[in-house]
């Protein structure tokens, strides 16, 4: 039998009482959920092992033992948002862990998924989390007020989200029209600005580190930007299904290629604002760059995010933090009838004053 197949039946058993022990954030290792035994067992640690592979020879081929999570898991697609989950095999879901619908199907992996290179394991613990959002309800002024009471924290639960991380080394050469401001005044002493136009061009270098690309359907994108600053040059240990146990996992819906193009049309972005602020003057136009790019290397990494999906009203929202700095972002009702008080204040506010001018 291969080692990977191996690998594959491996189970974390309790010693104790012989229940699966799960990856416990408070702990940092794996502990019975049921009898609190700490699992003897060594999981993956090293940083210094995290591996970046070769992009473009990865765009080219991959090989069979890059595929696969290497333990058996159950994957399920939501037929509302889409998002297709894989946790334990054992383990029988109800609903959706995005949007909370009931209308899951299950799938068989006629292509199983490339596997992860890394993981970030759960830091902040689901308590510390729960005060967390308890805070956060009571932070929003323009929130109905029966918002804390009515969106509660039952539905939280810890989920591993893909992204991928890519690596690249910019080289971009520009030129443009600067523009240099001066001023003249006309018949009436009116002053007006003009520009004195001249070329320009340069080249500026920058390298990218782990530029981060969510390859979940299942979070708005929107509230995953605000909880991005996750630590993956310290943080990352190489993958081990052990961090996995007990948890859910969103399989990436954004492949290697997509993600891949949308990381460099970002890179290109940031190099033509670096170039923009090269350019010498007061204003530029016409501002064309050219980036090659070198080294190119990519991960693909499970991040920890806390998710609680609630339901106000007739729409659904979704609260998010980020399970390595405890960093929040979320969506909330906006009460109308506080925009209209805080409305109607403003303009009494802006009355008084014409009338207080006016009689000055």
């Amino acid at each position: 039998m291969a080692a990977q197949d191996l690998t594959a039946l491996k189970k974390f058993n309790c010693t104790a009482c012989g229940a699966e022990a799960v990856w416990t954030p408070s702990k940092r290792t794996l502990v019975c959920p049921y009898c609190g035994t700490i699992a003897d067992v060594q999981l993956a640690t090293d940083v210094q092992a995290v591996k970046e592979t070769d992009l473009l020879e990865a765009l080219r081929s991959m090989t069979e033992s890059d595929f696969g999570w290497q333990v058996q898991r159950k994957t399920v697609k939501c037929q509302s948002c889409h998002a297709i989950s894989v946790f334990d095999a054992a383990r029988v879901s109800q609903n959706c862990d995005f949007c909370g619908s009931p209308a899951l199907l299950n799938m068989e992996d006629t292509q199983a998924p490339v596997r992860p290179s890394s993981v970030i394991p759960f830091q902040v613990p689901e308590t510390q989390v729960r005060e967390q959002i308890r805070g956060w309800y009571g932070s929003h002024w323009f929130a109905p007020n029966a918002l804390g009471k009515k969106a509660l924290t039952d539905t939280l639960h810890g989920i591993y989200l893909p992204y991928w991380t890519f690596d690249a080394q910019a080289n971009s050469d520009w030129t443009a029209d600067s523009g240099q401001y001066y001023y003249t005044r006309d018949s009436q002493g009116k002053t007006e600005r003009h520009v004195r136009w001249s070329p320009a061009s340069g080249s500026a270098e920058h390298y990218f580190d782990d530029l981060l690309i969510p390859a979940s359907r299942g979070v708005h994108s929107g509230l995953l930007e605000k909880i991005s600053d996750f630590p993956t040059t310290s943080a990352l240990v190489p993958y081990d299904p052990g961090y996995l146990t007990g948890w859910v996992v969103e399989q990436y819906q954004i492949d290697l290629k997509s993600a891949a193009m949308a990381s460099q049309a970002r890179m290109e972005d940031t190099m033509e604002d670096i170039c923009g602020r090269q350019v010498p003057g007061d204003t530029y136009r016409n501002l064309h760059v050219a980036t090659r790019f070198a080294g190119q290397t990519f991960k693909h990494v499970l991040l920890p995010v806390w998710l609680l999906t609630y339901t106000y009203g007739s729409k659904n929202y979704q609260v998010v933090v980020n399970g390595a700095t405890g960093k929040i972002g979320g969506e909330y009702p906006i009460s109308w009838i506080k925009v209209a008080i805080v409305t109607i204040l403003a303009l009494l506010a802006f009355a008084v004053f014409i009338l207080l001018s006016e009689n000055n």
